[in-house]
């Protein structure tokens, strides 16, 4: 049960930083600013929460840890309930405090009127190429030889890259969660595009993960 609280808390806490960033902070903190909020979010709660469950916080990365062999299928679901209603109440409370969702709530997605308004191709090429990325960040840094106490330091890092390259094409998801949230209280066209911010994290998951599945990458 505590690794199940932990991964509420921290993907609450992780879409309330993160998204907040973007929403509270918008214009005075800019890209940058919201790209290190997530990265600095997931610092945080790696070195909070990572002794409890991992801190995965992300379906994404449960799915990849399963792909590995490092969990099973039965605590991967549980993880991701927690999960996805984490974000959905950290998407709560962002709305409460933003006065409602009429000027967004940090939602994922592309097209005509989204940011850089990326193509539906671009938006699906990078979310699976990122997510197999940071998953590989994730494995290699919690692996039985990585460096000690540094894994959380290096997956944050990755994460503010990530967005820092990235939220003109997506807003950056590689965490279905974390557009699952925003995008069920927004609803419209953010609800519609939702499918890609599962589809594609997923793919990109398990091929980050298969590399260490079938040891082309070794850790330990």
């Amino acid at each position: 049960m505590s690794k199940i609280v932990a991964e509420f808390i921290g993907t609450f806490a992780l879409v309330l930083f993160g998204c907040g960033a973007a929403v509270l902070g918008g214009d005075h903190v800019g890209q940058l600013g919201t790209a290190l909020a997530f990265g600095f979010a997931i610092i945080a709660l790696a070195y909070g929460i990572g002794p409890v469950s991992g801190c995965h916080v992300n379906p994404a990365v449960s799915l990849a840890a399963f792909v590995a062999g490092r969990m099973s299928v039965k605590e991967m679901g549980l993880y991701w309930v927690a999960q996805f209603a984490g974000a959905l109440a950290g998407a709560a409370v962002l709305a409460c405090i933003a006065g409602g969702t009429a000027h967004g709530l940090g939602q994922n997605g592309w097209g005509p009127g989204y940011l850089g308004a990326y193509s539906l191709h671009a938006a699906l090429v990078f979310e699976i190429v990122m997510t197999a990325l940071f998953v590989i960040v994730i494995l290699g840094a919690t692996g039985a030889d990585a460096a000690p106490g540094f894994a959380g330091l290096g997956i944050g890092i990755a994460l503010a890259v990530i967005h820092i390259v990235g939220i003109q094409v997506t807003g950056v998801s590689v965490n279905p969660a974390r557009s699952f949230g925003p995008a069920v209280l927004v609803g419209g066209q953010a609800l519609a595009q939702l499918w890609l911010f599962f589809v594609a994290p997923a793919i990109g998951a398990i091929l980050g993960a298969l590399l260490y599945r079938f040891k082309i990458l070794k850790v330990g």
